[in-house]
């Protein structure tokens, strides 16, 4: 979400304010032509801003590391340098200046990572000196990569190739790399890793599937199908901290949350029931009925073409929400408020949509509030009661949203005996005399 300075990078927009959260979702950042802001996220669905630098320099990226005090910044003056400061005191820690463009940069508790077209640089959050650089790395315009949050799987993602959609993992802490995942076959658009650092999300150019893999073992755990009707650019995807959702958003006015879980694969079923056992459930589910499909499905799929089996066995999106306005790249976030769960999206125009996420049921979220947290020019246009009408015009929301929920299980027991659960594939025929 750059500044109108032309510059392209990871969550960019043309015009718009740069948004993101931080790595446990309390608090979002954001970048603005006066600085940068910090708010946070209170219980009853609200956002306080709680620091506002108001440097008069234009910010085009910025991050805070968890709940700390540690901001990392790049201003669109100095696009090359990174300045790291300590918000509280009001005082700049350190800068860094390198060859080229910062096109995004990374934290956590141990490590930052600054990421350049072509080079990766490693530094130890601690001194903030460089303990690695990785580079000649395929070219990487977008500055696309993520850093597992957890220290203990303390894992970089980012593109292999330019031309298919492969990912490197390097393990930031011991400095070697750990493996090449094949993802996708077009281009990668976006990565995630969950909290634990022990799952990496994919989706690719086309934007019609994502991907979960285990790390470092590269094993599939999870396929999923944004949609059929027309491929998106996908611009985030979040896991949720317990790790049995995931969203993804795009170019769309539609935010898709996937749950790893029952149904939503025979390769992952078992893993996600087990995690989920480990969050407090009693680990004793009992298989539904798209847990049997499903292994029906995979049972059969050998017999058939390999595209069609694919299709067959990819998951569903979960629950959907709908942004009001569109236009403007977003990025999401699952988190709890005052135990509830709850689908955040902030966009590039300044505002933060608050969902609630029924975690049981699913389905489409309900928009509980909205906050403009800050005002671009571009804005007021965007939010002009004209140009609403004029999105909602052009827009497929209807369709893209009942895409996006389709396939989802019946909320009542499954019959075979019951038409309406299970019709027939024709009409019997009449009986001869």
């Amino acid at each position: 979400m750059s500044l109108g300075t032309g510059q392209t990078t990871e969550g960019s927009n043309a015009g718009g304010i740069f948004v993101q959260f931080n790595q446990d979702c309390t608090s979002l950042v954001a970048g603005s032509a006066s600085g940068y802001h910090l708010f946070a996220l209170t219980p009853d669905d609200g956002l306080e801003e709680i620091y506002a630098s108001r440097t008069g320099q234009e910010v085009c990226l910025v991050d805070r590391l968890f709940s700390s005090s540690l901001v990392a910044i790049v201003t669109v003056s100095a696009p090359r340098k990174l300045i790291v400061c300590h918000y509280k005191k009001g005082t700049e820690i350190c800068n860094y200046s390198y060859s080229n463009t910062i096109l995004a940069v990374k934290l956590n508790r141990s490590r930052l990572v600054v990421c350049l077209e072509e080079s990766l640089h490693i530094h130890n959050i601690r001194d903030m000196k460089i303990l690695h650089t990785i580079r000649d790395t395929p070219p990487n315009a977008r500055g696309l990569c993520a850093l597992a949050p957890c220290v203990d799987h303390c894992y970089l993602a980012y593109p292999g190739s330019s031309a298919v959609g492969e990912v490197q993992i390097f393990d930031a802490v011991h400095l070697n790399a750990k493996c090449v995942i094949s993802a996708h076959d077009s281009p990668l658009a976006a990565l995630a890793f969950s909290m634990c650092g022990r799952r990496l999300a994919t989706a690719s150019e086309r934007g019609t599937v994502i991907r979960v893999f285990a790390v470092p073992e590269r094993t599939r755990l999870y396929e999923f199908r944004r949609g059929v009707k027309r491929c998106v650019s996908i611009s985030c995807l979040a896991f949720s901290s317990c790790g049995l959702f995931l969203a993804a958003t795009s170019n769309t006015e539609t935010v898709h949350v996937f749950k790893l879980a029952e149904g939503a694969g025979e390769a992952g079923a078992g893993e996600a029931r087990e995690e989920a056992a480990g969050e407090g459930g009693d680990g004793e589910a009992q298989p539904g009925w798209m847990e049997w499909l499903s292994r029906g499905l995979a049972a059969g799929a050998g017999y058939l073409p390999q595209h069609v089996a694919d299709v067959l066995t990819q998951g569903r999106a979960f629950a959907a929400a709908r942004l009001p306005v569109t236009g403007h790249r977003a990025r999401a976030a699952i988190t709890s408020v005052s135990r509830a769960p709850r689908l955040l999206v902030a966009t590039s125009a300044g505002v933060l949509y608050v969902y609630a996420l029924d975690a049981a049921e699913g389905g489409e979220c309900a928009l509980l509030r909205q906050h403009v947290f800050l005002e671009p020019a571009q804005a007021a246009h965007a939010h002009a009661p004209g140009a609403q009408q004029a999105q909602a015009e052009d827009s497929e929301r209807c369709g893209e949203l009942g895409a996006a929920l389709e396939g989802s299980p019946p909320r009542g027991p499954f019959d075979l005996r019951d038409p309406k659960h299970f019709p027939p594939m024709r009409a019997p025929a009449a009986a001869s005399e």
